[in-house]
This record gives structure tokens, C-alpha cells and sequence, in this order.
């Protein structure tokens, strides 16, 4: 019987050790890991160069409190405000959900009012941050939530400007994921996110855009926002920020950046010393030619996925390297075929398969992952044909 609360799906694999977009099992199979830890392992598994960096700081502590001041903690924060392009300051959490969770705290004290979330949205599962998810099924269980929080259909334009248009006055903040993670890879719309700017601007309403899977790099922009043209106040990072340890941050800007005044929020754990040291490696090894290469392996990936011969594949969207690929085909047959050929899928939303590899991988592995991929649904397609064909009525 196992002593471990059951709120996870595990592979039923016994890991060895791992490295680039490879795992070894203790059984000497290997099999690629398309999501790279859910997105936290931008540069593949045991990455030599943040390896290196926590080393050396572990040979020196693994702790200090917020009493003492790590050397990195400027450094990192610092890189991400100049990254935002404008002046601000950042708060450190040890997870995504921690940081929209001071997101929230911040807005709360800022300004009054109603917070508005979309479905679709994930922003963690704390309750703060569970009350902003736009997934009912994860809320219902643990309703009532917080109060003063409107959920709106995503990407209907005409719905959120009407209800903008009605009680701006009551309204503090819009929360936002520009590409939807769990919500199945979708994008915002252009003129959804030209809604968004008119209510910021012609309102006051503060933008709080999370940040967490699809910011550093992974779109093929160093924050995803950049590519519907958004103007945050308050920005949430994490994943691949600690390198593979815990670390989160929040950047506020603007009138933001002073909310938070002394002993009003905290962390016990973070910023973690030993994965600032890793974070800082990350922000450097994020130059703007790896971005860029990530642009054009995305589009790459994107190309082959579309070219798959099989009717399974009902659409391939996405930005960079996040894309995502929805069948028709049940997920967790397909997830199971997939492993038997030595190929890790994160299935999202029942049937979208949500590729997130390692941002350095190679044009080579992407042939190797989009062969596999086919190979798998190619069978589970013929199973389902099959199926289908033994059910037929016979004349």
C-alpha cells in the first residue's frame, strides 16, 4: 500500500537518471521526454553549465533565510526587469501558483474590485489562485473560492467588453494566460487582446499576465506577451526559471512595483540560493539567438506535425516551441502506445497533446519525436478502425 496521497498519474517507469531530452530507465530502456518536466527543464535534463552553478553554490550553503541577502537575488531580478523593457521590481516565490498567488495579494491591496479570469486559464491550486483558474471541474470540489471573481468565455471579444462596459467602475484586474497551457495550446486572439489593452488603458483595470509555462523563451519571445503586443502591470514567471529547482517570481511595474511594503509578504524558502544560482545561468544561456532559433525549430516542428498522414490529427497550433496537437483519437490509449515506443507524451485537456521539449534540442530529435508520434497514432488509429469494423452490422 503506498503512503503517498493519490493525486497523480505516474508512468509506471523506475527512472535511473536523465539527460538532454532522454531518460533511463533502471531496466536500460530510454525514452524521450517531450515536456521537459512540464516545461521546467528549458535546456534538457542535467544541463552542464547549471549543474555547475548549483555545485558550486551548494559547496557554500543550501540556505540562508530572508535575514541575508544572496548575491544572485539582484542579478536575477534585475536581468528580468530589463527583460519587461521598463522599471519595476520583483517579488520571488518557490512556484507558479505562489506567484499568482502575491499577484493577487498585490492587486487585492492596489485596488478594490472585482478580478477577472477566462476559461481556459490556469493559474495554480491554491485557493487564491484556484479561484482565478478558469476550469470548473478543479474549482467545483472546493467551492466557495474566493469572492469578486468573474470567469469570462475565452476569446469572446463581445462578451468581455460588454461586461467591461458595465462595471469597469467595479473592476480591479484582468488575469490572463496568452497561450492557454493546460487549456489546450490556444492563443488569444488578436482582438481579444486589443480588448484587453482598451480596458487597461481607457479603465485604469490593472493586467496581471501569467507568465509561468509560457514565458522565458519557450514561445519564441522572451515573454510570451510580446507576441499580441500586452502592456502588463504585474508579470508571473516560474518553470524554467530555477533551472530544475524551485523558484518563481513576480515583476510589478509602473505603480505596482511599491505595493508590497516591508513584512507585508514573504517566503521563509524563497529566493532559494541554490536555485538563484541556477536561475542566473538560465537567464544567460536565454540569449536573443536561441529565442530566435526557438521561433524557427517551432515552426519546423509545427511543419512535420501538420505533414502527419492520418485523420487522428484534427489540428496542430502553438507558438515556438509550445505547441500543441489535437487528436481525435483517445488520449491515454494514445499516451500508452506512445510509451511502447519509447516516446513520452503529457496529454492536456482529454485529447491534445502538449509538446514542450527542451529548448535546445536538435532539428534531428524533432524527425525522431514526429516519427515516433506517428508510428503511435498510426496504431492506436488502426485499433480504433478495427474497432469500429468488428461493430459494423453484416448484411
Amino acid at each position: 500500500m503506498s503512503h503517498l496521497v493519490g493525486v497523480y498519474r505516474y508512468f509506471n517507469l523506475e527512472i535511473e537518471r536523465a539527460s538532454g531530452i532522454y531518460l533511463y530507465t533502471k531496466d536500460g530502456k530510454k525514452f524521450i521526454d517531450t515536456f521537459s518536466g512540464i516545461g521546467v527543464l528549458a535546456f534538457g535534463h542535467g544541463d552542464l553549465d547549471i549543474q555547475k552553478a548549483i555545485v558550486e553554490k551548494v559547496s557554500r550553503y543550501t540556505h540562508l533565510s530572508n535575514f541575508f541577502l544572496d548575491e544572485d537575488a539582484e542579478t536575477v531580478a534585475s536581468k528580468l526587469v530589463e527583460k519587461v523593457g521598463k522599471d519595476g521590481k520583483v517579488f520571488f516565490a518557490n512556484s507558479g501558483t505562489e506567484a499568482n498567488e502575491a499577484a493577487l495579494k498585490a492587486v487585492k491591496k492596489f485596488k478594490k474590485g472585482l478580478i477577472l479570469s477566462f476559461q481556459g486559464n490556469f493559474h495554480g491550486r491554491t485557493i487564491g489562485s484556484l479561484s482565478i483558474t478558469g476550469f470548473e471541474k478543479l474549482r467545483e470540489p472546493f467551492e466557495p473560492l474566493l469572492e469578486g471573481v468573474v470567469i469570462l468565455p475565452h476569446n469572446d471579444v463581445e462578451k468581455f467588453l460588454d461586461f467591461v462596459e458595465k462595471h469597469h467602475a467595479e473592476i480591479s484586474a484582468i488575469f490572463v494566460e496568452p497561450l492557454l497551457g493546460s487549456g489546450g495550446i490556444k492563443p488569444l486572439s488578436s482582438k481579444m487582446a486589443e480588448a484587453i489593452m482598451y480596458a487597461k488603458r481607457e479603465y485604469g483595470i490593472v493586467l496581471v499576465v501569467d507568465e509561468v509555462q509560457a514565458g522565458l523563451g519557450r514561445t519564441g519571445k522572451f515573454f510570451c506577451y510580446e507576441h499580441f503586443n500586452l502592456e502588463p502591470d504585474v508579470i508571473t514567471v516560474a518553470k524554467a526559471l530555477g533551472g530544475g529547482l524551485p523558484l518563481a517570481a513576480v515583476i510589478f511595474t509602473g505603480d505596482l512595483k511599491e505595493v508590497f511594503t516591508y513584512s507585508q509578504h514573504g517566503s521563509t524558502f524563497a529566493p532559494n540560493p541554490v536555485a538563484l544560482s541556477a536561475a542566473k545561468v538560465v537567464l544567460e544561456k536565454l540569449t536573443n539567438q536561441l529565442v530566435s532559433e526557438v521561433r524557427e525549430k517551432g515552426d519546423y516542428f509545427k511543419k512535420k506535425l501538420s505533414l502527419i498522414q492520418s485523420e487522428a490529427v484534427r489540428d496542430v497550433r502553438g507558438l515556438g516551441l509550445m505547441i500543441g496537437v489535437e487528436v481525435s483519437v483517445d488520449g491515454d490509449i494514445l499516451k500508452e502506445s506512445a510509451l511502447n515506443h519509447g516516446l513520452l507524451l503529457n496529454i492536456v485537456g482529454g485529447n491534445v497533446v502538449r509538446f514542450l521539449p527542451a529548448l535546445n534540442i536538435t532539428y534531428d530529435q524533432i524527425d525522431e519525436i514526429v516519427e515516433l508520434f506517428e508510428k503511435s497514432l498510426r496504431e492506436v488509429s488502426g485499433e480504433r478502425d478495427r474497432a469500429k469494423k468488428n461493430l459494423a452490422p453484416t448484411s
